[in-house]
């Protein structure tokens, strides 16, 4: 486990599209699942249709036979800037998660990344309840496809 303040994983793409354009789909919480091979989407709980500070919502996750449910809360939010969040899991604190958006000449960089903040012993419990023994590695490479997919429909979208 790190320190819990710098990210454990951080991934970067480049994508031809607006930044707004970016941010919309990243915030798209029941579509996530359409670009990301472990998280499958989310729901806005509470009344909340859309991201803002403090809103709550729940998230379905799944890697091959294992399947789990999360909580979050949303902790900085910026449109087309700013998208991170703070999961947890029956309580205990999970992880961070945070989408930067950087406006460029041809469209926007986008970055995600992870901060783990599992407690040790639940991180060994996550192995058995996730299958993923090597959390990082698994999370740079699933942060690379998702990141991949958002830019393929950013860009699709964009020249629509």
């Amino acid at each position: 486990m790190a320190d819990n303040t710098s990210p454990d994983v951080t991934v970067s793409t480049d994508v031809a599209a607006p930044p707004e354009a970016v941010w919309e789909l990243i915030c798209d919480l029941p579509r996530m699942g359409e670009w990301s091979p472990e998280a499958q989407g989310g729901q806005w709980r509470d009344g909340i249709e859309r991201p803002a500070v403090g809103a709550r919502f729940a998230g379905s996750n799944r890697n091959g036979i294992f399947r789990w449910k999360t909580t979050a809360t949303v902790v900085e939010m910026e449109p087309a800037r700013l998208f991170a969040f703070d999961v947890g899991f029956m309580g205990i604190p999970a992880a961070n998660w945070r989408y930067e958006i950087e406006p460029t000449e041809s469209g926007c960089t986008v970055t995600e990344s992870w901060t783990d903040r599992r407690p040790g012993w639940f991180a060994l419990l996550g192995i058995v309840g996730t299958g993923v023994a090597d959390r990082r590695s698994h999370n740079r490479r699933t942060m690379a496809e998702t990141l991949d997919a958002l830019r393929c429909e950013a860009e699709f979208r964009s020249n629509a």
